[in-house]
């Protein structure tokens, strides 16, 4: 059995939750591969919304196997909110959900650090979701981090070690006062260590191949999107991990010959949360009635979310990097009230147009539309693709066309039910 991948191919907040959970009946094994709370995959079903930020999406199908890859990055605080707002709604995970020893732990100063970091960089900071995500990478390639492993081998040396490193790079260097909110968060953060101990802690490379050996079908969950890949985004507005499909092996402890189906979400728009660089960005009306339409607001932080057209230059470069075989499109029903779509095919820049992602998207990338018609339907009450209007499906076929692969899910609400399989002739 192969490990197929799950990602998104834009900025993030794509609706992979929703897909995940959709999917999971088809798998035996959910398992996140990278990221942290910073992640808010929203799933939505008889009525009621749940937000997950470290938990995969799998969670709530019965007998199924949910993996915290080692590419993880954990806050045990967020992880024992998590599960509590669970077992409120009666989901009891503790026998299904194994958690990585090699994943590396959030600590109360990490946040601390981003918080100073972001305050020192003053007009050129990165938007960051202030949840020490950042800190904690750089401390596991800096090689000084900690990981869930460490729990069961001095951990108390090893962690007032770390913490009095932070409190030195705190007071020294960026001269920021923590001693009141320290206090607070390491409260908060031992009892989520008590949580996080009561669950499986375990090798989990070793568990995910052994379950493939045993043909067991594994579903990759990525977090945030392809744009904002640490190596290929829009650096430096990125996120600190690898969040293309190469991420879930590094992330997981898979080999890459055993990555099957790439399994790619796109809006039928685009959005972005933070700071950088947006080239489809409508700081107008139009901009304001997607926001509006789409409820583009962030799952973990609340922020409102830029909006613009949906950026095909943005895209065929992620497919390219994921190698994506299959396009899953959330979010149609956000364009019901347009009487005209736009499309961005290209970007001109210093008077040329192309159609390559550039090395760095600056002021000078300008978008390149074309304008196909809107389809003016309420799309939410449709339930099978021969419902479709025709211009919904000439939108399809203008993105497949340009994509070179099928849109194989077109999501036309929140809900699970809400989901339409497309079928090819």
């Amino acid at each position: 059995m192969n490990v197929d991948v799950l990602l998104g191919l834009q900025w993030g907040d794509e609706g992979k939750g929703k897909i995940v959970d959709v999917l999971t009946p088809n798998y035996d094994v959910i398992s996140r591969f990278q990221g942290g709370p910073n992640a808010g995959h929203t799933l939505e079903f008889n009525n009621v919304k749940h937000v997950l930020h470290t938990i995969p999406s799998g969670i709530f199908r019965e007998n199924k196997i949910n993996v915290i890859g080692n590419g993880v990055v954990i806050d045990p605080n967020v992880f024992k909110a998590e599960i509590d707002k669970l077992k409120e709604t009666g989901v009891d995970i503790s026998k299904n959900l194994y958690i990585s020893k090699k994943a590396h732990l959030i600590l109360p100063t990490h946040k601390l650090l981003d918080a100073a970091s972001e305050d020192k960089k003053g007009k050129t900071k990165i938007g960051s979701t202030l949840k020490g995500i950042g800190p904690t990478y750089k401390d596991k390639i800096g090689r000084d981090g900690l990981r869930v492993g460490d729990l069961v081998h001095n951990f108390d040396e090893k962690y007032n070690a770390r913490i009095e490193n932070h409190k030195i790079l705190l007071t020294d260097f960026f001269k920021f006062d923590f001693e009141e909110l320290l206090n607070d968060w390491e409260k908060e953060w031992f009892e989520g260590i008590t949580v996080l101990k009561s669950f499986n802690i375990v090798d989990t490379e070793h568990l995910l191949n052994q379950a493939l050996k045993e043909g067991k079908s594994v579903l990759a969950e990525g977090a945030q999107g392809t744009m904002l890949d640490i190596d290929f985004g829009s650096y430096p507005f990125v996120t600190s991990s690898n969040t293309i499909c190469a991420g879930a092996c590094t992330g997981l402890g898979i080999a890459p010959r055993k990555i099957g189906n790439v399994f790619g979400i796109f809006k039928a728009y685009c959005t972005r949360v933070g700071m950088g660089p947006f080239p489809t960005e409508l700081n107008d009306k139009t901009g304001e009635e997607l926001r509006a339409a789409g409820n583009e607001y962030g799952a973990t932080t609340g922020r409102p979310r830029r909006c613009g057209w949906l950026d095909l230059v943005a895209l065929k470069y992620a497919v390219m990097l994921n190698g994506t075989t299959e396009l899953i499109m959330m979010k149609a029903d956000v364009l019901d009230d347009f009487d005209t779509i736009k499309i961005c095919v290209g970007y001109e820049i210093n008077g040329e147009v192309v159609e390559d992602f550039p090395f760095e998207l600056t002021d000078a990338v300008k978008p390149v539309y074309v304008d196909l018609p809107g389809w003016k339907t309420n799309l939410t009450q449709i339930k099978d693709q021969n419902e479709f209007p025709e211009e919904l499906n000439n939108y399809i076929n203008f993105i497949e066309d340009e994509m070179g692969i099928p849109i194989s899910i077109a999501s036309v609400g929140p809900n699970r039910e809400q989901t339409i399989f497309l079928e090819k002739e």
